[in-house]
């Protein structure tokens, strides 16, 4: 390899920040500004190191065509009945963007929408569709180059032609129809400081637009400057009697809100007036209320009460709390709650009076997902997965119980040749935390094994095994992947989530940290063949761990993180996450606290730091570049070693989703190469594509 060369990246010392009398120096804030040339110019210089150092590792094409092969079979959703049309999603194998199809009764299955079509490149992609109740009317969002930002279009379902009056700078939205007027939906307003993509997002605002009507005459429903709320959404019942809406100021907790659509000009009524609990109504009979909720059940239950008694207080229990968290769906009569027992799933059939219908039988331990549909449907979909089993989708019949296979899935995998086994380790507290380890059979406990360690650990998320079509590439080739279930998740319901925030936020790193050492100790890996990955908050845990403990990992892979803790409430709808980080205002002692493991913070100059892939995107306006920036241009000042420190920015993307095929590809291929590579793999393990 020839030695790398970072760019000589400007140091700017006069911008100082105090913080309760603390002067803190913030050198990089110039690469706040993702409107200038000089950032622009920075993007270039970096990415030219990095694709030179990624363009000498040997089987790096290798590994796209491995992928490329893996990737290529037919991939399907779940069906949704519509009016006198099913619809489902559909993917040949490398298309940029999966199809929405559509077909009547056994007629054969046509096109409805291309995303393919929307830009040239595949970089713009379908970001959500709904349809009226009776089918006629769909509105669908599109999303450019992976922003947050959606446009939405109005077409005649039946003919397939649009109808003209499409809505722009639409964000975190759902679209809920209320008959054939028009629907709901929400919005911010522009910001008037930094660009679109990182400016401060305020007051969500909740809408309804009347067909055929421009969208300056939008009706506002619900948020803006007299109800200052962060998010807001607005939901129409199945039975189109009620309006739903929900409120927050955070991510976690929520007002609730109802209104009666059976008569015009009828008042919005409060149902729940905190931010206390999570609530949410998941079905009406007449004027009867189904309600999840989290109050005086941490782990969540269903409850229910009448139109005349919304006060919390007359809630009675329908699907009482258990040890395990519940979510619940519903379609076909029934109810369904899906439980997670140590992050995996097990479901209950309920029927309209709180019986028992029965207990689903699944295929197996895994996640379960689906049983959701029409309250009228007579038939249901669910799909079940594990680290070991590509998803596969069963047609479910709610009367009768049978499950019936409707979609397997046809990627290149031998399940039979994998294991995954469920563990509980030790934190550094003591607390036990579980987690699946995912490996070849027949896998030899001599701590040579490159193992990728994955974690999220924020916002009451739940990791539950899933398959995941690139991480064959790396099983394949001997790699361990593990996955711990760490506190900030949900999967032990609320208490969990908040062991794991604000003051008590360094309970994640240290059990992220106890997972590897776990794995060292049981000789699956050991530090030099170890990586540890993880996205949004997960790279912010990746880029903790690494400040915290760089000697104990190899490679450290943080993509789209959250890594100025001092600053992230200023861009965006980052304020929302106070709820989960605190913020660098709250208190001295909050500030110390974040400032502690902050990562742009709390690398120390001259210290050896695990070779290093930071993965961002130009147009991720949820966790805005920046973070990125500022954390590789500090990690490359204050690094010292053989190992390499990069970061790869991907031009027209965002966070995450919509990205096209090939993109993912190559991303994956890139971090395979730079871990293997990077953890002494001079050359692959032969396989069916490459022997």
């Amino acid at each position: 390899m020839q030695t790398l060369k970072y760019p000589d990246t400007f140091r700017d010392t006069s911008v100082v920040d105090d913080y309760f009398g603390t002067k803190v120096q913030d050198p990089y804030r110039w690469l706040e500004d993702d409107r200038s040339e000089t950032t622009a110019a920075w993007v270039k210089e970096e990415n030219a190191v990095t694709q030179s150092f990624l363009s000498q590792i040997p089987y790096r094409q290798q590994l796209v065509d491995r992928l490329t092969t893996l990737w290529n079979y037919e991939k399907y959703s779940s069906p949704f009945k519509r009016g006198d049309y099913t619809y489902f999603y559909k993917n040949d194998g490398l298309q940029a963007q999966s199809i929405v199809y559509r077909s009547k009764g056994a007629e054969q299955a046509e096109v409805f929408l291309d995303p393919n079509k929307f830009s040239a490149d595949g970089t713009s992609s379908l970001a959500g569709l709904s349809f009226s109740k009776d089918g006629s009317l769909c509105a669908y969002q599109i999303s450019e180059g992976g922003s947050d930002w959606r446009k939405v279009v109005i077409m005649n379902a039946e003919s397939q032609q649009n109808m003209g009056d499409t809505l722009v700078d639409v964000k975190f939205s759902g679209l809920s129809w209320k008959g054939q007027e028009g629907f709901y939906y929400s919005s911010y307003d522009k910001p008037k400081e930094g660009s679109d993509l990182s400016g401060k997002t305020q007051f969500h605002k909740l809408y309804f637009h009347k067909l055929g009507s421009a969208q300056s005459e939008d009706q506002l429903i619900f948020g803006g400057e007299k109800t200052p709320r962060r998010y807001v959404g607005g939901q129409v019942t199945e039975d189109q009697n009620y309006l739903v809406i929900t409120a927050a100021v955070s991510t976690t907790g929520n007002e609730l809100y109802i209104q009666d659509l059976r008569k015009p000009n009828q008042p919005i009524q409060t149902v729940v007036d905190n931010f206390d609990t999570e609530n949410y109504i998941v079905h009406t009979e007449g004027e009867k209320l189904f309600i999840t909720t989290t109050l005086d059940a941490p782990n969540s239950r269903l409850a229910t009460t009448s139109l005349q008694k919304l006060d919390p207080k007359y809630w009675e229990d329908f699907i009482p709390e258990t040890e395990n968290t519940l979510s619940v769906s519903t379609g076909g009569g029934f109810f369904f709650a899906n439980y997670l027992e140590h992050a995996t799933s097990k479901v209950v059939q309920y029927d309209l009076d709180g019986k028992v219908v029965r207990n689903i039988e699944l295929p197996g331990v895994g996640s379960a997902g689906g049983f959701g549909g029409k309250f009228t449907a007579e038939k249901l979909y669910y799909t079940f997965t594990s680290y070991t089993n590509p998803a596969t989708i069963f047609e479910f019949n709610p009367k009768t119980g049978k499950s019936e296979l409707y979609k397997k899935s046809e990627v290149q995998f031998n399940s039979a040749d994998f294991e995954s086994k469920q563990i509980f380790y030790a934190s550094k507290d003591g607390t036990k935390i579980p987690m699946i380890i995912t490996y070849k059979k027949g896998l030899k406990l001599d701590g040579n094994n490159p193992t990728l360690l994955y974690g999220y650990g924020g916002f009451g998320v739940n990791l539950t095994p899933s398959f995941s079509t690139p991480m064959v590439a790396w099983l394949e080739n001997g790699g361990v992947y593990a996955v711990p279930n760490l506190r900030g998740g949900g999967e032990y319901g609320e208490e969990w989530h908040l062991a794991g925030t604000k003051m008590k936020k360094q309970n994640v790193f240290d059990d992220f940290i106890s997972a590897a050492e776990y794995l060292i100790e049981n000789k699956y890996t050991s530090s030099e063949r170890l990586a540890i990955r993880g996205g949004s908050n997960g790279g912010l845990l990746v880029g903790a761990c690494m400040a915290q403990r760089p000697e104990l990992f190899k490679v450290a892979l943080p993509a789209v993180g959250v890594m100025d803790m001092l600053r992230y409430h200023q861009f965006t709808a980052g304020a929302g996450w106070a709820y989960d980080y605190g913020t660098a205002e709250d208190s001295k002692e909050m500030f110390e606290y974040l400032k502690a493991y902050s990562p742009v913070h709390a690398l120390k100059k001259g210290t050896a730091y695990p070779a290093t892939m930071v993965t961002t995107a130009d147009h991720d306006d949820r966790v805005v570049p920046a973070h990125s920036f500022k954390f590789a241009a500090e990690l490359q000042h204050c690094h010292e070693g053989e190992n390499p420190v990069l970061i790869r920015i991907e031009s027209n993307a965002g966070h995450g989703a919509g990205k096209p095929t090939d993109m993912i590809i190559k991303e994956y291929a890139d971090l395979f190469a730079f871990t293997l590579w990077n953890m002494g793999v001079e050359q692959l393990e032969a396989t069916e594509e490459n022997s």
